[in-house]
C-alpha cells in the first residue's frame, strides 16, 4: 500500500526520535566498567555507579532500558486525554513531562504507532496501566498491571505499542519498563515472535531474613534456586540457560536484607535502585534513583534502608559482537543498517493490516492476545 507522508515522515523521525529517546550511545556504560575494574575489592561488589535518567544504560548483552512513569488523566471518549490537555504539546513527538504525562508518539492517545524494528528483541514490563499491541503479523493483544510482552523482531517486523485511557470515572495511572535485549548475529534474521507472560504466570522468589524482614522478587527471565521463569521466545539469547540471563524486579520491606545468588564470573549484572531512598549493597551506599554495576561472582548483600526499596536486575553473558544500531534496527554493520532501511521501505516488513498506526482496542475489551498463528489467550481485566 502506499504510505502516507505523514506515515513516512514518522519513520524518518524514528531514526532520530527513538534514537534520542529509546537510543543513546550503547558504549558508555561498558567503557565506564573497563575504566573502573581495578576499583573493585572482595569487600566491594560495586564496579561502578551511574544516576539514571529518563533511559538506562545497560551491558551487554541489554541495549538499553527505558522506565515510564506517567499519571494520565481521565480517558475522553476514544481513549484519550481531553483536548486540553494537548495544547502546547509537540503532538507526535512528545517527550516532555507536562500534566503529569507525556504522549510520546500519540497524537489522540498515547504511545507510540506502528514502527518496524529488526535484529533484538524488546521486554516490556507494564507495573501499572494498559498497552494495546498491534503487529505487521496480524497479530494483537492487551495486556498490563504486572504481565510481561516479550518480543523478538529477528529479520524485521512493524508493530505499535499505544496506551489507551481505558478508565473514563478515574486517572489512568502508567508504569512499565521497556528493555531492549540483543541477538546475536546468527540470529538477527529470525522469523519475529512474540509472547505473553501473564502476571500469573511469573514466580516470586519470597525470602524472610534474620530480622523477620521481608523480599519479593518476581522472576521475568531466569531463575533463582528452584524458582524458574517461564521459558522466553525460542530465538532468544535467554532462551539458552548457559548465557545466565536474569531480568528480576525485586521489592525490599524498609530494613531488609538480602544476599543476591552469585553468578559467572563472565556475566554482566547491573542492578537499578529505582524506587527507595537508602540502599546499599554489602555495607556500600548506592544513592537514590542509580544504577550499579557488580561483580556477578561477588558476595552482594542488598540492604534497604528505613523505606521499602525497589530494584530491577539484568544480568547476562555478554554476546561480545559489534553492535551497530540507528533508531528502531540493530545490527552488527553500517551496511546492514543501510539494509535495513532499504528492506522497510521496499517490504515495510509485511504492511500493516490494520486500520490505522495507532491501533487501539474496543475500550471493554479484557486483556488477550492474539497471535499470528491465529491462536487466543484471554485474561480478565
Amino acid at each position: 500500500m502506499n504510505e502516507p507522508l505523514h506515515r513516512r515522515n514518522f519513520i524518518s523521525r524514528l531514526g532520530l526520535a527513538v534514537a534520542a529517546a529509546w537510543a543513546a550511545p550503547l558504549t558508555s556504560f561498558s567503557s565506564t566498567v573497563k575504566n573502573n575494574l581495578r576499583l573493585t575489592e572482595n569487600t566491594n561488589p560495586i564496579i561502578d555507579i551511574k544516576p539514571l535518567g529518563f533511559q538506562w544504560d545497560t551491558l551487554d548483552p541489554f541495549l538499553f532500558c527505558v522506565h515510564h512513569e506517567d499519571d494520565f488523566p481521565k480517558g475522553n471518549a476514544v481513549m484519550g486525554p481531553e483536548n486540553s490537555y494537548l495544547k502546547e504539546r509537540h503532538l507526535g513527538d512528545d517527550f516532555i513531562i507536562k500534566d503529569g504525562f507525556r504522549m510520546y508518539h500519540g497524537k489522540t492517545v498515547p504511545g507510540f504507532p506502528g514502527h518496524p524494528h529488526r535484529g533484538f528483541e524488546t521486554i516490556t514490563v507494564v507495573r501499572k496501566g494498559i498497552v494495546d499491541h498491534a503487529d505487521s503479523m496480524g497479530a494483537s493483544g492487551r495486556y498490563g498491571n504486572g504481565d510481561v510482552q516479550w518480543m523478538t523482531a529477528g529479520k524485521g517486523v512493524q508493530h505499535s505499542e499505544m496506551f489507551p485511557l481505558i478508565h473514563e470515572d478515574k486517572e489512568n495511572t502508567m508504569e512499565l519498563f521497556q528493555i531492549w535485549l540483543n541477538l546475536p548475529k546468527k540470529d538477527k534474521f529470525v522469523e519475529p515472535h512474540f509472547k505473553m507472560l501473564w502476571n500469573d504466570i511469573i514466580p516470586n522468589y519470597k525470602h524472610t531474613d534474620n530480622n523477620n524482614k521481608k523480599t519479593n522478587i518476581e522472576i521475568i527471565a531466569g531463575k533463582i534456586n528452584d524458582t524458574k521463569a517461564p521459558s522466553p521466545p525460542p530465538d532468544s539469547w535467554a532462551a539458552l540457560e548457559n548465557n545466565d540471563v536474569a531480568v528480576w524486579n525485586i521489592k525490599m520491606e524498609a530494613g531488609a536484607s538480602y544476599e543476591l545468588p552469585k553468578a559467572s564470573g563472565t556475566t554482566n549484572r547491573t542492578i537499578y535502585f529505582y524506587e527507595g531512598e537508602e540502599l546499599s549493597v554489602t555495607g556500600n551506599k548506592v544513592p537514590k534513583y542509580s544504577a550499579a554495576i557488580l561483580k556477578a561472582d561477588a558476595i552482594s548483600i542488598l540492604q534497604a534502608g528505613k523505606t521499602e526499596v525497589s530494584i530491577l536486575v539484568l544480568q547476562g553473558k555478554p554476546i561480545n559482537e559489534p553492535v551497530m544500531q540507528y533508531g528502531p534496527f540493530v545490527m552488527n554493520t553500517k551496511e546492514e543498517i543501510k539494509q535495513a532501511f532499504e528492506d522497510y521501505h521496499a517490504t515495510k516488513f509485511g504492511g500493516w493490516p490494520w486500520p490505522k498506526y495507532d491501533q487501539v482496542h474496543d475500550r471493554n475489551k479484557t486483556r488477550f492476545a492474539k497471535h499470528a498463528d491465529g491462536t487466543e489467550e484471554i485474561k480478565s481485566i
